[in-house]
């Protein structure tokens, strides 16, 4: 089974950054992380480590001004894992 959940919007600068900040708040917690993903909550569950990829893109169309687009990747395997913060 796989389940997509979608949400964009145009924001001010500061405004993505607290985003990305409450994201990377709820990925520091020991548990489970709650991210908002337009007027829907999720709660995931990360494992204690996880694979990471960034990609940056920079570009210059025929139409339109140049554009850039980050895009950051995290993937895990659900239930792999202590996800407590417990060692033992």
């Amino acid at each position: 089974m796989s389940e997509t959940t979608k949400f964009g919007d145009e924001l001010p600068r500061e405004e993505a950054a607290d985003l990305l900040q409450e994201l990377a708040r709820e990925l520091r917690n020991d548990s489970t992380a709650d991210v908002q993903v337009g007027n829907k909550m999720l709660t995931l569950s990360p494992s204690r480590t996880l694979e990471y990829g960034i990609e940056v893109e920079e570009r210059s169309p025929m139409l339109g001004g140049d554009r850039e687009e980050v895009t950051v990747t995290l993937e895990w395997a659900v239930g792999e894992g202590d996800t407590s913060g417990n060692d033992g």
